[in-house]
């Protein structure tokens, strides 16, 4: 197969993990003011948290799926 046979497992986990550590971010260390008009100074709080708690999900499922071998 094209790059290995757990490409798939190894992408999730990278998206996962990125999804994870972003939406994170946001929450905790907010900006101090926005860049351009119109922007917002916060993220929505409640969608980063889904998104970074879905972020979470794919990464430990990318993990099981690598430690047991595909």
């Amino acid at each position: 197969m094209f790059l290995g046979e757990d490409l798939l497992a190894w992408l999730l986990l990278a998206f996962g993990g990125a999804m994870f550590v972003g939406n994170l971010a946001a929450v905790l260390k907010p900006r101090h003011a926005p860049r351009e008009e119109g922007e917002l100074t916060r993220a929505p709080t409640g969608r980063s948290i889904a998104m970074a708690v879905l972020g979470f999900v794919a990464a430990a499922w990318a993990i099981f799926t690598l430690a047991l071998g595909g």
